[in-house]
């Protein structure tokens, strides 16, 4: 893990140098995924070129506020919390008025990912930052993300590793100094796009999936054989029906980092 990690650190930097960027910009949300590509930016570029947004909702837990302002200064970061909330209600009720009813849940669940997408692509063109996309390979794998909004960015840091490779990643770079709460890789990993919500609410277990995904996707292997390895038919049967039909999400991500 501490060659990929060292892959990343000089993906970023050469990325950055040869596309005439000094900083870059990503929100930070409390979950895992985005505080580590905060700290490969901040190993690549220095923490004061790492300009980190926590744009919360009322859906937003006080203890990823917590976890953010933590990493922010571990890390020595340019840090800033916005609140988004107001944006998203003045959205709700423009588009109460288009639809003649309540918007959907997952149309307001998108709307918060939007309105951030919105928001650093805003700063990057401000600012001249790289926008970051803090995705990982397992979500993107099954369209668990939001086109124009999580998925905004010039580049991936995160997105050839899979869920659980990012948890080993965060535990191997805090063996050599701790700049990551313990709380943000303990925690149930969660969209935080509606109250109490958690990712193994829309996915099976990261450990499934990740294995399931790397059987099929990695080792070309058939339904057949990856239930003869022991999964289960159904599970499997579904992480690869949605694999297949996110393929569209999948065609319009930013770059990810070689890992190879």
């Amino acid at each position: 893990m501490q060659d990929i990690w060292n892959k990343l650190v000089d993906g970023l930097r050469l990325f950055c140098r040869d596309n005439k960027f000094s900083d870059v910009c990503l929100g930070l949300s409390g979950g895992l995924d985005s505080a580590v590509c905060a700290v490969i930016a901040a190993d690549a570029l220095g923490g004061s070129h790492v300009h980190a947004v926590m744009m919360k909702t009322k859906h937003t837990s006080e203890l990823s506020l917590q976890i953010a302002r933590r990493i922010a200064e571990l890390n020595k970061l340019d840090y800033r919390e916005i609140d988004i909330q107001p944006v998203i209600d003045s959205q709700q009720k423009f588009l109460r008025g288009v639809f003649g009813e309540e918007p959907k849940g997952i149309v307001m669940e998108n709307l918060q990912a939007r309105e951030r997408g919105k928001t650093l692509m805003a700063l990057s063109n401000q600012y001249n930052y790289l926008v970051l996309a803090c995705g990982n390979k397992s979500e993107t794998a099954t369209g668990y993300c939001t086109l124009y909004g999580d998925t905004c960015g010039g580049l991936a840091p995160v997105g050839n590793l899979y869920k659980s490779e990012i948890f080993e990643l965060a535990r191997q770079r805090n063996s050599i100094s701790p700049v990551l709460p313990e709380e943000v890789i303990s925690r149930a990993p969660s969209a935080e796009l509606a109250d109490g919500q958690k990712d193994e609410d829309s996915l099976p277990p990261y450990a499934v999936l990740d294995a399931v995904l790397r059987l099929y996707i990695d080792g070309q292997m058939s339904l057949n054989e990856i239930t003869a390895a022991g999964f289960e038919p159904q599970t499997a049967e579904w992480i690869i029906r949605r694999y297949q039909a996110q393929a569209f999400k999948r065609r319009q991500l930013p770059p990810a980092l070689p890992i190879g």
